[in-house]
């Protein structure tokens, strides 16, 4: 079974639903064998390497008051503990075009390494309000997870990987993802959003069982 995890590094919703995922994952164990791949998805795509505060950005973007998103973020928070992520302080958006293009060289080195630098970008975003889109930044996260430094320090300089990067982006638009998590199956089934571990369990055995 091929899981291909649509999501962007700045999306808590992500965050959560990678976790989930995981856990169905692991109490599926080795009845269904699974090769998870993770896209890039962009929720800010024109945000300048600056950044912006986060709840201005998040007011003018979405027209909710600040009441409303801190509401939402203490309801996050409860998501993520039930499925053991942590969400810090996040008080800015930053671009994350950068970490996409990390994490699509680390997939070329090794499923693993994807996923590692994911959980590690993931963190560092959410749980410690560090820049994803900063070279110092991403450059220590893939040193931590075990990819050559010297090589994502050469990624980051050029522009290697922008023109894969931007066209994975077109191929899941124009397949009519426009919000994440997308979390598609075998490149034919569905499953959107932050769903509950139970919820992704049933869904991956009722795929399977098709066939």
């Amino acid at each position: 079974m091929k899981i291909e995890f649509v999501s962007d590094v700045a999306c808590p919703w992500c965050a959560v639903g990678l976790h989930s995922l995981e856990s169905a994952l692991k109490n599926i164990g080795d009845e269904i064998p699974v090769e998870l791949h993770f896209e890039p998805f962009e929720l800010n795509p024109a945000m300048p390497a600056e950044g912006e505060d986060a709840i201005r950005y998040l007011s003018k973007k979405y027209g909710a008051p600040p009441e409303q998103l801190a509401r939402s973020r203490a309801a996050l928070r409860e998501r993520g503990a039930a499925v053991g992520f942590e969400f810090g302080e996040r008080p800015w958006v930053w671009n994350t075009f950068d970490a996409h293009r990390l994490l699509h060289w680390a997939g070329l080195e090794g499923e693993d390494k994807q996923r590692a630098l994911k959980h590690a970008l993931l963190s560092a975003y959410h749980t410690r309000a560090e820049n994803p889109g900063a070279r110092d930044v991403l450059l220590r996260l893939a040193g931590e997870v075990g990819l050559d430094v010297a090589r994502a320090t050469a990624v980051l300089d050029s522009d290697e990987f922008t023109a894969e990067v931007r066209e994975r982006e077109r191929f899941w638009q124009e397949r009519g993802i426009h919000s994440v998590p997308a979390v598609v199956i075998d490149g034919k089934h569905l499953i959107s959003g932050g769903q509950p571990p139970e919820v992704f369990e049933q869904a991956l055995r009722q795929i399977a069982a098709q066939g």
